[in-house]
């Protein structure tokens, strides 16, 4: 039995606007959605573009036109040189150990063992707490003569050290408690990624003698590629957007030792005023995060397995 040409004609223009509706109604259920992320990280993004090509409003005279003559005063900038190879150094040291020893946490508590609920509680506990608290937590550690950690020392008659007060030890002393704060963090996701392993697959190991080594090796970490990916984005992003730790526990001192590129950009804008300098320097920051996270997609992605 045939369609008649002018029932099918009929049809189409009514399943063209029903299709039509569909898609409106999904632009606007997404709509609230795209408005904040239009308001609060598209928006800001061009105006800081668009600030960092001003000079600073001074004394009544308006800001000027300055084209790139910002960012040509960061290569004669030796603070904010330095400020760059600070968090470069901070960057390389932190986000490979906080992603080990997250793992190797995950691997530890990814066991039915007695306790395992304390244990993972403990290790996740120093992301929950405030950065402050933090601060003073770890002052108490590492102040001169009183703290605990030249208190351990003196026990094996090692002289003390200014942890914080000196340019040598200042900025690993940070990133201890980065590392410290980060792992448990991170953990969490690598938990949750180890549990969505089909056991039948160490079964299956177990059954054909493969060790735990052999088994993380060929089996586990493949399959763990997607989350590591997804941890060296946040890890890559938490390490240059320290700031907060650097005003509760140096300052950015001592001699701009431990001064890192986000805490150099909250000072230049709000201490010193310079807000178009400081938009330069965050444009550079937003261009060394896109950078790092160009480079690991295409990195490792070709080398992630997705279940």
């Amino acid at each position: 039995m045939s369609i008649p040409h002018s029932t099918l004609h009929a049809v189409a223009p009514a399943a063209r606007t029903r299709g039509l509706s569909l898609q409106i109604y999904g632009y606007l259920l997404i709509l609230p959605a795209l408005c904040f992320l239009l308001l609060f990280t598209h928006y800001p993004a061009l105006a800081t573009i668009w600030e960092s090509v001003f000079s600073a409003a001074r004394s009544g005279h308006p800001a000027q036109f300055v084209g790139l003559d910002n960012y040509r005063a960061l290569l004669d900038d030796d603070t904010f040189m330095l400020a760059l190879r600070n968090n470069l150094l901070y960057a390389v040291i932190t986000i490979p150990l906080s992603v080990a020893l997250a793992l190797m946490m995950a691997l530890a508590v990814n066991r039915r063992l007695r306790g395992n609920a304390i244990i993972r509680a403990a290790f996740f506990i120093p992301s929950l707490l405030p950065m402050v608290a933090i601060a003073n937590l770890w002052l108490f550690f590492y102040t001169p003569q009183l703290g605990l950690l030249n208190k351990l020392m003196a026990l094996f008659s090692l002289p003390a050290v200014n942890w914080l007060g000196e340019p040598g030890t200042a900025l690993y002393s940070l990133m201890v408690v980065s590392v410290w704060r980060e792992a448990g963090f991170f953990m969490i996701f690598y938990l949750a990624a180890l549990q969505q392993i089909d056991p039948r697959l160490a079964e299956a190991a177990e059954i054909e003698g493969a060790s735990r080594r052999y088994f993380f090796r060929r089996v586990q970490w493949p399959l763990l590629m997607p989350t590591t990916l997804f941890i060296l984005i946040n890890a890559s992003m938490n390490a240059f957007r320290i700031v907060d730790q650097v005003i509760a526990m140096t300052n950015g001192g001592p001699n701009n030792s431990t001064s890192l590129l986000l805490f150099y950009i909250y000072r230049t804008a709000f201490s010193y005023w310079d807000l178009p300098y400081a938009s330069a320097m965050t444009v550079v920051l937003l261009v060394i995060l896109a950078s790092i996270a160009l480079i690991k997609f295409n990195l490792l992605d070709k080398r992630t397995h997705y279940q």
